[in-house]
């Protein structure tokens, strides 16, 4: 999963570039205008997407809506052929500047989103949204308001789960977990540590944080949380003094530390440990981590599967708090503000967010009315690209993904990765044994507090 962030300066200058390209009425305006809708010819949709054809079906999605609705052309403009986020946004900042004709856009992040819908490139949809009918929070499991609008509709549904080998829980006597508390997964981690030396198998494995990196694993109490689950609030104001990042290193210390049921944080360093091999080779008996995972999840030619997998929901902090929330992933499906046929591409993205993503087969929906069945042929479309799909419980997979949801979007800052690293040298002195948690807390407020006041300049 790329975790980059576009820099503030590259924003600086599409921003400016996009305006005079907004101002041109160059080349591309003309041939937009003869998309002949008035004379009753063919409206072509232009179609930005990183997305490749291997993994969202394009030709047979695309088929089957311009099939539905005659008149209508949509054209995929593929940014990169190996579905590279990072290219993709380059190549979508540079045709944004050049004044290319754009209808639709997808954004693979929040950050992305964000920043571009910052940058004036993408229409808001209440209008059509109010017209159609339907609240977005009851419709979708993905918030996508941004400064009270919606700029996008969401498509995939992501959200962040625990793997477990269930031939070792069952060894252990544990059952899978429908619902379950960290004070739980931390004893369920226990219970699966066992060997020695170079043959132990830890409880867990925690792939982060690192270089910047994977900070979810430095904020896993936070993340259940309906609102606010970021370092920084949507007000823009720190969050380290929440009790839930002092929890959430309080995890990690205990496991790594006391409990000695999670592979020490030097030795994920050191080794360049990847999660995949540590949860397939066996040397860790659960993993949290994404369903991007379901791609995988019955093993792949270069990491076979040999024991039976389940899945469990992400964690809660307390019994009585409500279940499910987790860190979600999707797309962002957006109508270009500079499109033309603003109308044509708010009706494609609703159609390939709802019955289009059932068409596409490829990911879960985060359509929250596709029926448990279609849920369940999606699964097993999805899990027969593995190898043993056999060997995956899932049950324990359609429960999680169905009563995920997926915390309020705090739009990301600019300067999000300067907080990233400060929280991650932070917490690297906590593991390392150079401060205790108390210090670390204190330490990460005043470094968060310091880059939000220095870059209010």
């Amino acid at each position: 999963m790329n975790k980059k962030k576009v820099g503030a300066g590259v924003l600086t200058s599409v921003m400016a570039l996009g305006v005079l390209a907004g101002c041109g009425g160059g080349a591309g305006d003309q041939k937009g205008a003869q998309g002949g809708d008035a004379a009753g010819k063919t409206t072509e949709l232009r179609f930005y997407t990183y997305g490749t054809e291997a993994n969202y079906n394009w030709k047979k999605t695309i088929a089957a809506y311009e099939e539905q609705n005659p008149g209508i052309k949509v054209n995929v403009i593929g940014l990169s052929e190996k579905g590279d986020t990072q290219e993709a946004l380059k190549k979508l900042d540079l045709a944004a500047a050049s004044g290319e004709d754009m209808d639709v856009l997808m954004f693979s992040d929040a950050a992305s989103y964000a920043q571009r819908v910052a940058l004036g490139m993408v229409a808001p949809l209440d209008d059509y949204i109010t017209k159609d009918g339907y609240k977005v929070d009851q419709e979708y499991k993905v918030d996508t308001k941004l400064n009270g609008k919606y700029y996008a509709l969401p498509g995939k549904f992501n959200p962040w789960y625990v793997l477990l080998n269930k031939t070792m829980l069952d060894a252990a006597g544990l059952k899978v977990p429908t619902d379950w508390t960290w004070d739980d997964f931390m004893d369920y981690a226990k219970k699966m540590t066992q060997g020695e030396g170079a043959n132990k198998v830890y409880g867990t494995y925690f792939h982060g944080p690192q270089n910047g990196g994977w900070l979810d694993y430095a904020k896993l109490a936070m993340e259940n949380q309906a609102e606010n689950p970021e370092f920084i609030k949507a007000d823009g104001t720190s969050n380290m003094d929440s009790p839930l990042f002092k929890k959430s290193l309080e995890i990690r210390v205990k496991m790594e530390k006391e409990d000695k049921s999670a592979t020490p944080y030097a030795d994920m360093l050191s080794q360049k440990l990847n999660y995949r091999t540590q949860f397939f080779n066996q040397k860790a008996a659960m993993i949290v981590t994404g369903s991007w995972m379901n791609t995988e999840l019955g093993g792949t030619e270069q990491v076979p599967l040999n024991f039976n997998v389940a899945v469990a929901p992400f964690p809660k902090n307390n019994p009585g708090d409500p279940s499910g929330y987790a860190t979600v992933t999707t797309d962002y499906m957006s109508v270009a503000a500079a499109s033309k046929h603003k109308d044509e591409a708010y009706k494609f993205i609703r159609w390939l967010t709802t019955d289009g993503q059932l068409v596409q087969g490829k990911n879960v929906p985060s359509w929250s009315k596709v029926k448990q069945e279609d849920l369940g042929k999606i699964i097993d479309t999805i899990l027969s690209g593995t190898k043993n799909p056999e060997k995956v419980d899932k049950a324990s997979l359609i429960s999680v993904l169905t009563n995920a949801k997926s915390s309020a979007i705090v739009p990301p800052v600019s300067y999000q990765a300067e907080v990233y690293k400060a929280v991650n040298e932070e917490f690297e002195k906590l593991i390392l044994g150079k401060q205790d948690i108390d210090t670390t807390v204190k330490a990460s407020q005043e470094r968060v507090n310091s880059i939000i006041a220095s870059n209010k300049k």
